[in-house]
């Protein structure tokens, strides 16, 4: 009776689709409705033909702009079978997993759990097994390198240096050992989700980072059905389908990942701004989607870092260039105490803190008992590399006081960058000012 109704839902798709579901239904372009079932044919219909004849994933990713999500679907599975799994996270993208029930066809679903997943992500595992009755094939990290990397680095050494280390042992590694044994997979990646990183997410892809069961570079295929969907797409027809969903996102939670790197973000702010958020934004990619950063992306960065255009340009804070910095970190003892702000100009952070650190430093610079030079150091571009190593830099912006009468730096390790906070932050070191 089940399968019958499933294969009811498929008859119907053109009336109760395109009725109530369709309004809401995420599509990635307008579509020809005339042209609706002679798109939904595959460019090669079957895997068995693709490994004869080339086929050609630009023309094919072309032909599923004008595609539903459930006839992507549809074409990728009668393209691999059982070859191709849905990547599932525990967040919105279980619409794959209701937009995959709907093609009728058999599918296969699995998930990385890092061990650090909140429980309602787990919850909502249950809960996806029960309500569609699957089996989510969960795969795991290597249990030496996990315990490798606690024991050498703590349970929270992403704060210090990073997220790839962490997430390249818990998320990546296990990724590519299940990578390869599939030819497809799917994932639900979309544009919107990310600045910078998610602007070249293509409806299908030969992945340009992973491996799959042929192996060798071009092994696998990747297919990213929602790419040109919304958010609130995507929601309305969770809603409509009355879909489980992570109770998370009832806290504010939009993008879910490890429980220490996940919080919630307010309205108006992308989705990826709950994850990693003490680091730059235009690295917010746990390493799964990395290859997304195109070359024309990587040029548009480049070209951000060549920016001519300053902040922090009222006159109460004082540029420095790398020589200044260096005269500071070797110095044995400071006679002054100075603030310093790591900046790139382009950094949305860095634009965002203008007017709280301009008016900390004209309080600084006109303290009754103690004196507090300002100064900004522009740390993008040729100047990264040594702010990385010699003066911690990890994100933009980053914050250093160099206290009067000591040696060193101090950094501020918080996101509270206002001028009360920055006050109680260099009080908090030198003294009362």
């Amino acid at each position: 009776a089940t399968s019958l109704a499933i294969l009811d839902i498929r008859d119907i798709m053109s009336m109760s689709v395109m009725s109530a579901a369709s309004r809401v239904a995420p599509r990635l372009a307008p579509r020809r409705v005339a042209a609706k079932r002679a798109s939904a044919r595959p460019v090669v219909a079957r895997a068995a033909a693709a490994e004869k004849t080339s086929i050609d994933f630009e023309a094919l990713d072309a032909q599923m702009q004008d595609q539903t999500v459930v006839q992507i679907l549809d074409q990728a599975l009668d393209m691999y079978g059982d070859d191709l799994a849905i990547a599932f996270s525990g967040a919105e993208d279980v619409a794959l997993i209701q937009y995959a029930s709907m093609t009728g066809k058999k599918f296969r679903v699995f998930s990385l759990d890092t061990g650090r997943l909140n429980p309602e992500t787990y919850q909502l595992f249950d809960d996806v097994e029960k309500h569609f009755g699957i089996k989510i094939e969960f795969t795991f990290p290597d249990e030496k390198a996990v315990t490798d990397l606690v024991n050498e680095k703590g349970m929270f050494s992403f704060f210090e240096d990073g997220h790839k280390e962490c997430c390249g042992v818990r998320k990546v590694q296990p990724l590519r050992r299940k990578l390869k044994t599939l030819k497809a997979w799917v994932t639900g990646q979309r544009k919107d989700q990310s600045p910078g990183t998610r602007m070249a997410v293509p409806a299908v892809q030969i992945d340009p980072v992973f491996e799959g069961l042929e192996g060798g570079p071009g092994s696998l295929v990747k297919f990213n059905p929602l790419t040109n969907a919304t958010s609130q797409q995507v929601w309305d027809f969770l809603r409509v389908m009355g879909t489980p969903v992570n109770k998370l996102h009832e806290m504010g939670y939009v993008s879910i990942g490890c429980a220490p790197c996940t919080r919630a973000v307010l309205p108006g702010q992308q989705e990826r701004e709950g994850r990693w958020w003490w680091e730059d934004s235009a690295m917010k990619e746990c390493g799964l989607h990395s290859g997304n950063m195109t070359a024309d992306e990587k040029a548009k960065q480049e070209k951000r870092e060549a920016t001519e255009e300053d902040i922090f340009v009222d006159g109460s804070v004082t540029r420095v260039e790398r020589d200044a910095m260096e005269v500071l970190l070797n110095e044995s003892t400071h006679s002054t105490t100075t603030l310093a702000v790591l900046y790139a100009p382009w950094c949305p952070f860095c634009q965002a803190m203008v007017e709280g650190f301009v008016a900390a430093a004209a309080e600084f610079k006109n303290g009754e008992n103690k004196k507090v030079d300002v100064i900004k150091f522009r740390a993008d571009g040729d100047e990264k590399e040594w702010a990385k190593e010699n003066l911690s830099l990890q994100s933009f912006p980053t914050i250093l006081l160099f206290p009067e009468g000591r040696s060193g730096y101090v950094k501020l390790g918080s996101e509270r960058r206002d001028a009360e906070s920055l006050n109680i932050f260099v009080e908090s070191v030198v003294g009362k000012l």
